[in-house]
């Protein structure tokens, strides 16, 4: 039982640090790293899922929703701070909780990360597709239904074939940003930047316009009633819309996969995870106050709320119908970018530990990328956006997120115990208040998840378990090397 805690020295992680033994270019400062959070995070949360939480769970309460996400993302980002600037390596959390808590620990947040990193970039692909079909309708080039809906759907009564084929625009997105990672992360990021900008303009717009066309009747009630059922409005709606659209939020951390692309990690990393997660608080807040005083929330329940706002608005905002399609297109790429970006470094991390495949741990000679992580990603994802529904990826990539923020809480108070002296250019706040109230908060959300997404979770996760005990155990790097200092 003793060996399957056992722990990645912080000081092997220095070392391989030192001689760059991953592999990777240092391309990336902190201007980079706040871009590629903000392109994270900007993205299916607030073009997509602001509409279906606040007409089925939260109402105009939805900003109460958000600002708990954003306390529990604020708490665990702190957390993520501080790993980030002493343990500059990828693998983001999965390294942290391999130095701290040990390798079956490690196991449970990679895989955990794998299905955050995955389904959420199948999910924003999925938002993709509904937005480019919409906007390719208003040109007078409609996409049959057929190749442009997923072929299954899931409700309260079980699953049901749609009658489409497959979600193509879905699965070319996919393939698109997963060709544009193999070729590189500098050009990744450079391309990452200028639609971070785009969506960011287009979200101003919105907001700047869209206030004079608030109706205050709309905010009234500001919570509604709860209908009688758990998470349907009322206090426990806004818990669950909290649980819901914590999805938004996932992309922060990915800037932390990246550290050993990092030109100052140290420095960088924090700074990085910090300011995208500000930003991309306060348009969230922004947003979801002009979304629901514009539009009835009973009426939100669709693919394109914020284009929905528009039509409502009249002739006044018609204008901005087109700039708003472009900018959800354009922001919704970057984010499945992002995310396939941090599932890769976390495959290649694990693999390079020896937990996974050792072809997962491989660079490609030219590009110096983990091209054979990034295909595999790209292609499992690719597969999961051409067949199923949003919702039903959503709620799995909320659940799998908050455990990682759970997980990395816990990590720092551990950390500060086990590793005092080793230098931080980055410390947690009032540890531990800070990292118990993280946990805390997103153990509450998690709660508040429906429980078909716990049973889902389950399922994964031992799946998972299954991979690790038949080949990660027997492969460890960490355990060979231990089996061999007892022989000694």
């Amino acid at each position: 039982m003793k060996k399957l805690f056992v722990r990645k020295s912080l000081s092997s992680i220095f070392e391989e640090v030192e001689n760059n033994h991953h592999g990777l270019k240092k391309n990336l400062n902190a201007w980079h790293l706040t871009l590629l959070g903000v392109g994270g995070v900007i993205g299916a949360g607030i073009f997509v899922i602001t509409g279906t939480a606040a007409a089925l769970h939260a109402g105009p309460s939805l900003v109460i929703s958000f600002i708990l996400s954003a306390i529990g993302c604020a708490l665990a980002g702190l957390c993520y701070a501080e790993f980030a600037s002493m343990i500059p390596i990828a693998g983001s959390a999965y390294t942290y909780g391999y130095a701290t808590m040990g390798e079956f620990i490690a196991w449970i947040i990679g895989w955990d990360l794998i299905l955050e990193y995955l389904f959420g970039s199948a999910t924003v692909a999925v938002g993709w597709s509904g937005y480019v079909v919409s906007f390719l309708k208003d040109v007078g080039l409609p996409l049959p239904e057929i190749i442009s809906q997923s072929p299954f759907t899931f409700d309260a009564q079980g699953w049901h074939h749609t009658g489409a084929l497959i979600n193509f625009p879905a699965v070319f997105i996919v393939g698109l940003m997963t060709t544009l990672l193999v070729v590189g992360i500098k050009e990744s990021a450079r391309f990452n930047n200028v639609i971070v900008l785009i969506k960011v303009a287009v979200i101003l717009l919105f907001i700047g316009f869209g206030v004079s066309h608030i109706k205050m009747e709309h905010w009234t009630p500001f919570i509604p009633q709860n209908t009688g059922t758990w998470g349907h409005f009322g206090w426990s709606g806004i818990l669950t819309g909290a649980g819901v659209i914590f999805f938004a939020y996932i992309g922060f951390d990915a800037v932390s996969t990246t550290s050993q692309e990092a030109k100052n990690p140290k420095r960088d990393m924090p700074i990085g995870i910090l300011a995208s997660l500000g930003v991309c608080t306060v348009l969230y807040i922004c947003v979801s106050l002009v979304l629901t005083g514009i539009v009835d929330y009973h009426n939100l329940n669709v693919p394109a709320p914020i284009a929905l706002a528009i039509d409502t608005a009249g002739p006044a905002l018609m204008w901005l119908r087109p700039f708003v399609k472009i900018g959800a297109i354009a922001g919704l790429s970057s984010v499945v970018l992002v995310l396939l970006l941090g599932q890769s470094r976390v495959f290649y991390s694990m693999a390079h530990d020896g937990l996974l495949w050792k072809s997962f741990a491989k660079t490609h000679p030219k590009f110096k990328t983990p091209h054979i992580t990034t295909i595999v990603t790209g292609s499992f994802a690719a597969l999961f956006a051409g067949l199923f529904p949003i919702g039903l990826l959503g709620e799995l990539v909320s659940i799998g997120t908050l455990l990682a923020f759970v997980i990395v809480c816990i990590g720092i108070i551990i950390l500060r115990k086990t590793e005092p002296d080793v230098p931080r250019s980055f410390k947690t706040p009032l540890v531990p208040v800070v990292p118990i109230l993280g946990a805390l908060v997103c153990l509450l959300q998690m709660a508040s998840l429906p429980k078909d997404t716990w049973i889902r979770l389950i399922a994964w996760m031992l799946i998972g378990f299954t991979i690790y005990f038949t080949y990660g155990r027997k492969h460890s790097k960490i355990r060979k090397a231990a089996a061999l200092r007892e022989k000694e």
